[in-house]
């Protein structure tokens, strides 16, 4: 092999602060083009992206230049800039500090994009993978 390859996968989930309902319809998408935007910046590959009113799960291919926690930090610090200081500069919003970061093999892939695209639906029917929900309200 003359060059380097990876397969790296990791699926984060993080919350809202005190998992206040935040994430209203009326920002939900501007808030995943962001989150999708500082992600290429970054050059990670978005691959799942959804969440509910007081969270978020995001599965990224990201390179070996970046880490993990560098990541998140700079997802997390440019998604919640934007809503303060451009969609909704006269209300609160905020980030819980930690996150949930989870690696995933190649072949585990659909699945946990499925349950991620799916988070509505799952969360509705209380039909949740406990150990990727975050649970410590």
């Amino acid at each position: 092999m003359r060059s380097n390859y990876t397969q790296l996968y990791v699926h984060f989930v993080w919350a809202t602060w005190d998992r206040l309902p935040l994430i209203i319809q009326e920002i939900e998408q501007k808030l995943y083009a962001a989150i999708i935007n500082e992600c290429q910046k970054l050059k990670c590959t978005v691959i799942a992206i959804g969440g509910i009113e007081d969270h978020i799960h995001l599965l990224t291919g990201f390179p070996p230049t970046i880490d993990i926690s560098y990541l998140i930090k700079q997802v997390k610090g440019s998604s919640s800039h934007f809503i303060t200081h451009e969609i909704q500069p006269d209300k609160f919003f905020k980030w819980q500090g930690s996150y949930g970061a989870f690696t995933v093999s190649h072949e585990e892939i659909d699945r946990v994009s499925n349950y991620i695209r799916n988070q509505k639906q799952h969360h509705a029917q209380k039909n949740i993978i406990t150990q990727w929900e975050l649970n410590n309200k």
